[in-house]
This record gives structure tokens, C-alpha cells and sequence, in this order.
């Protein structure tokens, strides 16, 4: 039995499909940025920088184990890992996710003499932590996580991660009770790490950075750019 010659009308549709087809598969996927935390200094970063990014968070164990407190660099990765790595967990279980996105996580901490610093658990926890900044130079620590996620269609899905620890030295001018105590006052000690904030009145208290002051504040956004370009 002969072929029948395909109507001119499928033809013309087939053609058109395969066309599109061939342009979709031309043009660059677009790539999502997701940052992994509430924090509002770290949003202010990077649209500092022109970063397009949406925020997503999802509540994560911050809990460490002896051997993690022992080693702050190791403890910061892992914590930036784990709030990352959460977000991630819950972008690929949105109904048929397809696509690329980038998801940025970080932790921030202070490290002084050994001991991992915090956000304070109270008034009078912040005033020890900060008695014991007066007048010395502590470690600060930010680890950020970036993952990336590509999934073509739902049932090709890959991961990659690499994580970095920036590193900045902050010396405190000496302080008496009755200064720290003026300073607590203003209310911003609770939400941060050691029990200040580098871009806002805490400035006060800092002698000097040997460092990124970005990295001290939440983020280390031009290493992250430097690292990772595709993220603008």
C-alpha cells in the first residue's frame, strides 16, 4: 500500500514545532539565584551588588556536636551546608521542578579564643560576650554554601555544592561595663552573632578589621562573585 502525503496543514505544524523546538534548545536556560536566609543584611549585599535573587528559608538544626565545636571553620561550613542544603530539599520537591537555580546558604560566627560565639541567648549572656570582646581581637567566620541544581526535566535531576570559609580579624576598643551597658540599650545585640552589629552601632566598638568588613557583617559578596560570576 502506498504512503498518503502528510496534509499540508500537519506538515506545516510539524515543521513550526521542530522549529521551536530548536530555538528553545539554542537559548541559555536561565538560571534561578535562592538565598537561604531571613537575614536582612545579607539580602542588602547582595542587591548592593545587582544580584536578581528570591529568599527562601526553611528551619534547620542548628545544633553542633563536641567535634564541630572544637573546630569553628569546619562548624561554620556545616551550618551554611544545612541551611542550603534544606532549601534545596524543598525546591526539588515543588511538583515537576524544572530548571536551574543557584541556592546560597551562610552562617556567620565569632570565635574568640576557641570559643564559638553566638547570637545571645539573653541580656545577660550578650554582656559576657561582649565583656570578653572588649579590648581584644576575635575571629570572624562566615561560611557560604552555593549549590547548584539542574533538572532538565523532573525525572534528570543533578547537584553540585562547594562551600567556602572567609576569615576577617576584628579588634574592640576597651570598654567599660557602663559603655557596653549604653550599647546593649539600643537593641540590635540579639539577632547577631557575638553580640553586635558591624554596619550599625557597633561600629562603635570596633578599633579595627583585618579583613572583609562584608564578611563581618554576613557576607563575603565579592569573594562570592569572584567565585561564582554566573550569579549576576
Amino acid at each position: 500500500m502506498s504512503e498518503q502525503p502528510m496534509p499540508q496543514d500537519a506538515a506545516q505544524e510539524n515543521e513550526q514545532a521542530a522549529a521551536e523546538q530548536a530555538q528553545a534548545a539554542e537559548q541559555p536556560m536561565t538560571v534561578d539565584v535562592i538565598l537561604a536566609s531571613g537575614s536582612p543584611r545579607r539580602k542588602e549585599l547582595l542587591e548592593r551588588e545587582g544580584v536578581s535573587f528570591t529568599i527562601r528559608v526553611s528551619e534547620v538544626d542548628e545544633s553542633l556536636e563536641p567535634d564541630l565545636e572544637a573546630n569553628p571553620p569546619e562548624a561554620v561550613k556545616k551550618l551554611a551546608e544545612r541551611k542550603a542544603g534544606a532549601v534545596v530539599q524543598e525546591v526539588l520537591a515543588d511538583a515537576g521542578f524544572t530548571g536551574m537555580a543557584i541556592v546560597l546558604g551562610a552562617d556567620t560566627m565569632v570565635v574568640c579564643d576557641g570559643e564559638i560565639f553566638g547570637k545571645p541567648a539573653s541580656i545577660s549572656d550578650a554582656k559576657r560576650m561582649l565583656r570578653r570582646l572588649q579590648g581584644n581581637t576575635h575571629e570572624v567566620l562566615t561560611g557560604v554554601s552555593v549549590w547548584l541544581v539542574s533538572a532538565p526535566n523532573a525525572e534528570d535531576v543533578s547537584l553540585g555544592f562547594r562551600t567556602f570559609v572567609d576569615r576577617a580579624a576584628v579588634t574592640f576598643h576597651p570598654q567599660t561595663d557602663e559603655q557596653l551597658a549604653e550599647y546593649l540599650k539600643c537593641g540590635e545585640s540579639f539577632d547577631k552573632a557575638g553580640a553586635y552589629a558591624a554596619q550599625g552601632n557597633g561600629a562603635k566598638l570596633i578599633k579595627h578589621i583585618e579583613g572583609d568588613l562584608d564578611t563581618v557583617i554576613g557576607l563575603p559578596v565579592t569573594r562570592l562573585l569572584k567565585e561564582f560570576p554566573d550569579l549576576k
